[in-house]
């Protein structure tokens, strides 16, 4: 499949790290230091200039559980189900489809994707599966702590190492155990074939099928084919966003039977066909399809830390 036309673009942004070839709206992203690549998957920062009274509809997608502060902006979660003001530190679940988000006015939203099974490290068994498809508060974090160690005249990469020293507190006072290896594994083999059979996966893995998905339903909240028809169809969305290497759309669309089984897929996880999710602006949706796309490139070895993006 190709892209018909250069997916849409939502005129009222003015985007801080700008823009991806296409137009597309960036954040600024990277991976984290060494001592923390166990536990966390990737951080962002997303900050964008828009009317004071713009209200921009949008959507999260995100495979991991992730905590995000908004620093700034008037959010509005349809789960969540009321504005939510800045200064709050929220738990995002991993998202089994398209979850609606609003923000009003300009915004400042700093996240921390967490890695497969970092959760169950921290928080114990179940917790994942707690958190699919909801917005938690972390109570533990406050409004004055929080402003504290992320003063709005600071860069962004000194907000994300704050966030790294926070996430070593976290760890050090919080960890009950190391993060599982086998579904760290397990999340490698989503990047690279995402259309491998279950059977397949623990064989590579060297793990009894059974024990990988029920360490996959611990840690990813749900069964690893789940996880897998996920992972295709980001793959999918990151590409028809134009955050994607297109070196890849041949190998991308070939994991689809056909394009019945691609729209209906598409369908199912974001409500809407492929041709439709073009035309609509997904700023929100493409800042989160772009750094897991970032950050799948670096695990599988298409891409070195830091370098050039294929979409830049």
């Amino acid at each position: 499949m190709t892209r018909t036309a250069p997916p849409a673009i939502d005129p009222h942004i003015v985007p801080a790290f700008g823009t991806a070839r296409n137009g597309q709206a960036l954040s600024y992203n990277r991976a984290p230091a060494p001592d923390l690549a166990s536990w966390i998957a990737r951080l962002s920062v997303a900050k964008v200039r828009l009317p004071d009274s713009y209200r921009l509809s949008c959507g999260l997608f995100s495979d991991t559980p992730s905590v995000r502060v908004q620093l700034a902006g008037e959010w509005n979660h349809e789960i969540a189900g009321e504005p939510q003001p800045p200064g709050r530190a929220l738990l995002f679940g991993p998202h089994t489809r398209l979850m609606p988000v609003q923000v009003r006015g300009s915004f400042v939203s700093i996240g921390v994707s967490l890695r497969p099974s970092a959760c169950t490290a921290l928080m114990g068994a179940g917790a994942v599966a707690q958190c699919v498809d909801r917005i938690l508060p972390i109570v533990s974090l406050s409004e004055e702590h929080l402003l504290s160690i992320l003063p709005p005249n600071a860069s962004p990469e000194e907000w994300l190492c704050a966030m790294e020293d926070l996430a070593r507190d976290w760890i050090a006072r919080f960890t009950r155990t190391d993060p599982e290896p086998i579904t760290a594994r397990f999340e490698e083999i989503a990047f690279l074939d995402p259309c491998i059979s279950i059977t397949q996966a623990a064989r590579e893995i060297g793990v009894d099928r059974r024990r990988l998905e029920r360490l996959v339903v611990r840690d990813f909240g749900m069964p690893p084919k789940q996880v897998l028809k996920r992972a295709r169809a980001l793959d999918m969305a990151s590409y028809l966003r134009g955050v994607a290497d297109d070196e890849e759309a041949e190998a991308m669309a070939l994991r689809y039977y056909d394009e019945s089984h691609l729209i209906r897929e598409f369908v199912e996880l974001f409500g809407m066909s492929p041709r439709q999710f073009t035309t609509v602006a997904q700023p929100l949706l493409t800042f989160t399809l772009e750094a897991r796309q970032a950050r799948r490139l670096e695990t599988i070895n298409r891409l070195a830390p830091g370098a050039k993006r294929p979409w830049q």
